[in-house]
């Protein structure tokens, strides 16, 4: 018992590494629980950003008929270079006869080519004169002329389940008159303040006390990734006041909690989340700045207790909480993606876990470069003003050249 009483320090920090899981296992993990709901239909004007949940099919074949791609004549390639007007099409009126050798028909970009005709001639090569035009060369068979079904074919696949819906694709789904498509539908989120440390923006802070930060950042990260976004105020550190507010959140998709997530005698979010028959599936996470980064579970809904430093709360979402709100949106890839790029000027670093620090990326005389912004830890949110970049550092102390190259996560605008 005595040796189990004094045991050498670098043992229990051993023990306490142990148990922190790496982030990708802990992103694993969460992914794992993030089920996107069933698909919902929702009108063509609030569909953007969200995903496709079935496969869009065309209705007809587009274009439905031979189509001019500019404002010229309809004629029939040949050795001809005068011929007789007999026609004008502009677009959206049928051609009123067939096209014979030696004639040809005014027509306009997007009108359909008339029968007996197989190419356009642009009118900055033609010479008219009243019913009559003059062409400079003889045209090639099907130029400027978008055969039937060139865009798409009736019953093709034209925008597949799980894309998500940018302008354009929007723009397909009004062309095929999908004016309902089946969506995932966006999650719910609720987010709370705690801490008797913690006042509103609007009031003015004790003397030992600070104004809320977290509540209103992470409620504008979560943004356009939710359908609604319910902030739930500041609860104090007294369990009966966590519990009413928790429970209260639990109705959102995502609940997330920032603060009283860590080790001390104040820190009384696990506790009433076990209270309330949430699960955990972790408590520490190997990474800095925000390892007592708790998630857990009740029925279909996910539980994130963030760290109350708000930098700790920053990446926590970034990493954890914006992944699963996309995976439950229906994104097939809802990690932040990586990439690696050189550093713009020498950096040394220093620290016993991977950090995510704040960083800008810019332009660089070939491609792009990062650089990592004086940053003093997880409070310091001002340091974090002018990131558009989380440069990933692995554990230890290594001393950067510029140029190095070093992993980086982009930031959403």
């Amino acid at each position: 018992m005595r040796g189990a009483r004094h045991r050498p320090p670098f043992l229990l920090r051993v023990t306490t590494t142990i148990l922190m899981l790496p982030v990708n296992e802990a992103q694993r993990i969460v992914l794992d629980r993030a089920v996107p709901r069933g698909a919902t239909v929702c009108p063509l004007a609030h569909v953007r950003g969200r995903v496709l949940a079935v496969d869009l099919l065309a209705d007809r074949d587009l274009p439905a008929f031979p189509k001019s791609m500019m404002d010229g004549i309809a004629v029939a390639t040949g050795p001809a270079v005068q011929f007789t007007i007999v026609d004008e099409i502009p677009a959206g009126r049928m051609p009123t006869r067939a096209i014979k050798p030696g004639e040809a028909a005014r027509i306009m970009t997007g009108a359909c080519l008339p029968e007996g005709a197989d190419t356009v001639v642009p009118v900055e090569e033609c010479e008219f004169d009243r019913d009559h035009v003059t062409i400079r060369q003889s045209p090639r068979p099907g130029q400027h002329v978008q055969p039937v079904g060139r865009e798409m074919r009736l019953g093709e696949v034209i925008v597949p389940a799980w894309t998500v819906l940018n302008p354009a694709a929007i723009g397909v789904l009004a062309t095929v008159g999908c004016i309902t498509p089946h969506v995932y539908p966006m999650p719910t989120l609720a987010v709370l303040t705690t801490g008797d440390e913690v006042v509103e923006p609007a009031n003015r802070p004790g003397p030992v006390q600070l104004r809320n930060s977290n509540g209103p950042m992470l409620v504008v990260q979560a943004g356009p990734a939710c359908t609604e976004v319910r902030y739930l105020g500041i609860a104090g550190d007294q369990s009966h006041e966590l519990k009413a507010k928790i429970s209260s959140g639990l109705s959102a998709d995502v609940l997330v909690l920032s603060g009283g997530v860590s080790m001390g005698t104040r820190d009384l979010v696990p506790g009433v989340l076990q209270e309330l028959e949430v699960e955990s599936h972790f408590h520490k996470v190997a990474m800095k700045p925000g390892k007592p980064l708790f998630f857990g579970s009740r029925g279909n809904t996910l539980v994130f207790g963030l760290p109350g430093n708000p930098v700790s709360s920053f990446v926590g979402f970034e990493l954890f909480v914006r992944p699963a709100l996309r995976k439950l949106a229906g994104h097939r890839s809802p990690l932040p993606g990586s990439l690696r790029l050189p550093l713009a000027e020498p950096f040394r670093h220093r620290s016993d876990r991977p950090t995510y620090h704040p960083a800008h990326v810019a332009p660089a005389e070939v491609g792009e470069s990062v650089r990592p912004l004086p940053w003093s830890g997880s409070p310091d949110l001002k340091g974090l003003v002018a990131a558009n970049a989380l440069a990933v550092l692995p554990a230890g102390e290594h001393e950067y050249r510029a140029g190095e190259v070093v992993t980086v996560i982009r930031l959403p605008e």
